[in-house]
């Protein structure tokens, strides 16, 4: 069954809820530019799923962040599955979250 993502501007904030996943992260990639432009933190505290195509979207977005308004973009609210995944590919979480 594929889920569903959504998401939410809010103050210096974007809010993601559902399934970041290979399946539903596509529009959000769509969008990253006009959707990364006044942010500074990614919340996933309602995400319920996250696959390492979600978690390597991410990354990116961070990178993207940094090296484009050279501001570093934190994510808050990770969960201890995305933290398990996080350890798994040896990234070190000290620069993905608050």
């Amino acid at each position: 069954m594929i889920g569903k993502l959504n998401w939410q501007l809010q103050t210096n904030s974007l809010l993601l809820q559902g399934d970041l996943d290979r399946d539903t992260l596509l529009p959000l990639w769509q969008q990253r530019n006009k959707l990364l432009t006044d942010i500074d933190c990614i919340d996933v505290t309602q995400l319920h799923r996250v696959d390492s195509a979600g978690l390597a979207l991410l990354v990116h977005l961070i990178h993207f962040k940094s090296q484009q308004q050279n501001i570093k973009l934190a994510i808050s609210g990770i969960s201890d599955q995305l933290a398990t995944l996080i350890k798994l590919y040896n990234l070190p979480g000290r620069d993905l979250t608050h």
